[in-house]
């Protein structure tokens, strides 16, 4: 038995970065964090995740924080566990490719901030799209973990996983995640994979990550424990379990009872938990915590815990939280139209929001978000199964399909980041990767830091005002929704109306131009601006010819159905 060999299981917490990301929307904050740091370096973690995935974003857009100083602060009080991160590849954190130098310079600048362990992982599984920076993370001195992102579907199979491990030990990683993001692993097909992976390649470690959200986790933690997996992700009982991972103090009785090993301080831990037990209720949004405490749907529509919350979150935003039923049923209808590809950060934003719009636009793929256009042509990387050819044509929308790496169309682009940032808001270079990632969010970011901070827009204390900031994202200083619609002149013509609540955009980011420009000549059908809502870019086309008025001024804020522009 396992057991009698007193084998170390490892232990990573992850109720920094993936647990609050799960079920608060990722409202933790850096003063929260230092709070408790040296309580959790002292437990006895292999590793602590704490940076990455929707950390980074929500530091600069909700939270008016620099998430570089986070990193930077966290190292300094944790100087004796290793810090780990979610890395999407070519994704970096965004939701798009970024070229070559700007995947370099960021894992160097993390390196040097404090990172140690980077976990990265490809939405598609595509090797393409992961070797640049698996290179990167070796060449700055990081330990580079490869990642399964594991589903279920007639093309994911034992055996590819394990061709996919060992391209990815190719290009010499030295462990290997199988990230469960949706909570679907069962107990069974754990053992076989862990058992598959360990067999072809013994001197690459294995670590699992999964969710709660169908209740299995744990169980499944056991299984992947007996069949060699080394290391699991878990989070502080408070932190734990709904959409966030297994309890960590439960799974250390488990495997322990099992007699592994896991080397961490019950007592250390009992005091972490008691310190989020009072946190929570100043942190956990309303809309976060009406939750059920087990999904068993998650094993038909796949969500992972991460875009739990914030689906729930994005729907309050559009006025149609009670629509939810309606877009998990269709979510897997589109990810089998869309090939199948693994729900995780961009292709769970990318899947969901479109699954989204199915249905508050009473039409399939009635509208279509520029990054759906892009995934179906080949942008994102090859999908795990082809898109039908009539329905790719269709969600390409004119866009020429490619099938070379996505990221060698790419040119580089530091240097011209760091060209279009308006003089005086840059204060180290890790604001111009800050703002390669998230220009606009950024831009934001910045102008609130350079305010006198008797002049500030206010951070609000209180969980109910952050969850009610949607995602969308506008500049320091923007309109709130009312306050846009208020705002509209009065012009004759025929209106063009804001599809989505959202932040309006007239051009495709900072330093582009913009799409159609005032008084221009347009025709019905033309894309002639933008709403970002739900993290995605939704263009928005003109309802008829003529010369187009716009009534909202770029970065306001804007309700669904208000008049953004008028054609005349």
């Amino acid at each position: 038995m396992a057991g009698s060999k007193k084998t170390k299981i490892r232990i990573t917490d992850t109720t920094l970065r993936d647990a609050h990301q799960s079920l608060w929307a990722t409202r933790m904050r850096t003063d929260d964090i230092l709070a408790i740091a040296s309580k959790i370096d002292a437990a006895g973690y292999y590793s602590l995740e704490c940076w990455g995935g929707a950390t980074f974003d929500v530091c600069m857009r909700f939270l008016r924080e620099n998430p570089w100083e986070r990193l930077r602060l966290i190292k300094k009080a944790c100087p004796n566990t290793p810090l780990q991160m979610l890395l999407r590849g070519q994704n970096i954190l965004g939701y798009k490719h970024y070229p070559d130098d700007i995947v370099d310079r960021f894992v160097a600048l993390a390196c040097e901030n404090g990172m140690d362990i980077f976990r990265v992982f490809d939405a598609l599984n595509d090797p393409r799209n992961l070797e640049r920076a698996i290179a990167a993370v070796k060449k700055y001195g990081g330990h580079a973990q490869g990642t399964i992102s594991y589903t279920t579907s007639p093309v994911h199979t034992v055996a590819n996983y394990v061709k996919l491990a060992k391209t990815q030990a190719a290009m010499g990683i030295d462990s290997l995640c199988i990230k469960d993001m949706a909570g679907i692993l069962t107990p069974g097909a754990a053992r076989e994979l862990v058992g598959a992976l360990v067999k072809a390649l013994p001197e690459i470690p294995v670590q699992v990550h999964s969710h709660m959200t169908s209740g299995m986790a744990a169980a499944m933690y056991m299984a992947a424990a007996e069949a060699g997996a080394g290391c699991v992700d878990c989070a502080i009982s408070t932190m734990s379990s709904f959409s966030s991972q297994p309890p960590t103090e439960s799974m250390v009785s488990i495997l322990e009872s099992e007699g592994f090993e896991t080397g961490l301080d019950r007592a250390k831990l009992t005091e972490i938990n008691a310190y989020f037990k009072d946190l929570k209720a100043k942190r956990q949004p309303a809309s976060c915590a009406k939750v059920e405490p087990v999904d068993a749907g998650v094993l038909v529509h796949a969500i992972p815990g991460g875009m739990i919350s914030n689906l729930r979150s994005q729907l309050a935003q559009q006025s149609a939280l009670d629509r939810l039923p309606e877009v998990l049923e269709e979510l897997p209808k589109a990810r089998a139209d869309m090939g199948y590809p693994p729900l995780v950060t961009p292709t769970s934003q990318i899947v969901g929001v479109q699954a989204v719009l199915n249905v508050l636009g009473g039409k399939r793929y009635g509208m279509v978000t520029d990054e759906t256009k892009r995934y179906a042509a080949g942008y994102y990387g090859r999908t795990p199964a082809p898109i039908e050819p009539k329905l790719q044509k269709k969600l390409c929308g004119g866009l020429k399909p490619i099938t070379c790496r996505p990221a060698d169309l790419l040119k580089p682009g530091l240097a011209a980041a760091a060209q279009e940032i308006p003089a005086g808001l840059v204060k180290a270079e890790e604001d111009i990767l800050s703002y390669c990632l998230f220009p606009e969010v950024a831009l934001g970011y910045f102008k609130w830091r350079a305010t006198p901070a008797s002049k500030r827009e206010p951070i609000p204390a209180d969980t109910e005002a952050l969850a009610a900031n949607a995602s969308a994202a506008p500049a320091a200083g923007a309109t709130q929704p009312a306050a846009a619609a208020k705002a509209e002149p009065t012009v004759d013509g025929t209106p063009v109306l804001a599809p989505l609540n959202g932040t309006f955009y007239r051009s495709e980011g900072p330093g582009k131009p913009q799409m159609a420009a005032d008084g221009a000549t347009v025709k019905a059908g033309d894309p002639v601006c933008i709403v970002e809502a739900m993290k995605l870019f939704n263009p928005v086309k003109a309802t008829a010819a003529g010369k187009i008025t716009f009534l909202v001024p770029h970065g306001a804020a804007v309700v669904k159905g208000q008049p953004v522009a008028v054609v005349a």
